[in-house]
């Protein structure tokens, strides 16, 4: 690993404190590129996005993915957690802590809307930063892509019936821009990318020009990475700032579920000895989110300045922080699945 990859979560923790104190200082300017958006989905975030995850694009052999059938246990993992599992476990510690635990602090209309945003956190299982999860854990790239590719497909047909069950209301409108358009932009074009890229490597000699271009490119996943978290902290800054007590209130039960959810996926994983490379992926795709169509849809339903948003933005703020913590823990516990 190189000097950023080793010392990425000291990288992340400076990036967070700049985009706060950029946020607060330049709110005019972050708001302006907060604005360049489609269909709910920011372009320049999109494009941070884009460049991180190009480099690991070109890194998938389509040839190998031929063999992913062979190995349906791991797919079989990611499903259950994201479908069966984690949706239910959101709703569950969002009433505890807010009509429970939290009852005396919240007021009942804010509480119903922040566990409103938790339940659309946890309908979203996450599309793009899991192909960079993958990469810091050593995950087969193949296995990653249909991993993700499976549950965008179910998403598209899930995602709307169980967050209308979860939230108990039948007219729930999900913004199919937003979905379509973020997997297109997501996935869709840097794996494009990808392919034309490798081909065209791939032709011009013996694999070694592949190998050195995908070398000379690995760092522009760690440089999106930064500079996606230094504009989604500095788009959200003036929000940290103002309701710190709140942003710690909502963190609190999404923290339990972010790790309770990695210990039942790796748990599970480990007892179907699964392989490290795909059992480390399979549970990083269980347990982030999506927060650009959670996010969406909470602004769709409940307005910009609902509680309902404020706890989807709360997923984002803790998501980076968190899952690099999960990344060294999978890491660090490589040997717990010595199986082949």
């Amino acid at each position: 690993m190189g000097v950023f990859e080793r010392y990425l979560s000291l990288w992340v923790g400076l990036c967070i404190l700049a985009g706060v104190t950029l946020g607060s200082l330049l709110p005019d300017g972050f708001a302006l590129v907060a604005g360049l958006e489609f269909a709910h989905v920011n372009l320049v975030v999109a494009l941070c996005i884009w460049v991180m995850i190009y480099p690991m694009m070109v890194q998938i052999d389509f040839s190998a993915i031929k063999d992913v059938g062979k190995k349906p246990r791991g797919l079989l993992l990611t499903l259950a957690v994201n479908w069966l599992i984690k949706p239910f476990t959101m709703a569950a510690l969002g009433w505890l802590f807010f009509r429970v635990l939290f009852a005396d602090w919240v007021d009942p209309q804010s509480a119903g809307e922040y566990i409103a945003g938790m339940i659309l956190l946890g309908v979203a299982p996450c599309t793009a930063m899991v192909f960079v999860w993958s990469q810091l854990t050593r995950g087969d790239p193949n296995y990653t892509l249909v991993q993700v590719s499976v549950n965008d497909l179910i998403m598209v047909f899930a995602f709307a019936p169980i967050a209308a069950f979860l939230l108990g209301v039948s007219d729930i409108t999900v913004p199919w821009d937003t979905l379509l358009w973020s997997v297109l932009l997501y996935v869709v074009l840097p794996l494009a990318a990808g392919i034309y890229t490798r081909r065209r490597l791939a032709q011009r000699g013996d694999g070694k020009q592949l190998q050195h271009f995908i070398q000379r490119i690995k760092p522009l996943s760690v440089a999106g990475l930064l500079a996606t978290v230094v504009l989604l902290f500095g788009f959200q800054a003036p929000t940290i700032l103002a309701q710190p007590q709140t942003i710690v209130l909502i963190a609190i039960p999404l923290l339990i579920q972010t790790y309770g959810i990695f210990a039942i996926a790796y748990t599970a994983a480990r007892a179907m000895k699964l392989p490290h490379n795909i059992a480390a992926p399979a549970c990083m795709i269980g347990t982030s989110n999506f927060f650009e169509l959670a996010v969406a849809v909470a602004i769709s339903l409940f307005g910009l300045h609902s509680g309902a948003a404020l706890a989807t933005v709360v997923g984002v703020l803790v998501e980076v922080p968190v899952m690099l913590s999960l990344v060294a823990i999978a890491n660090r516990t490589r040997h717990w699945f010595a199986y082949n």
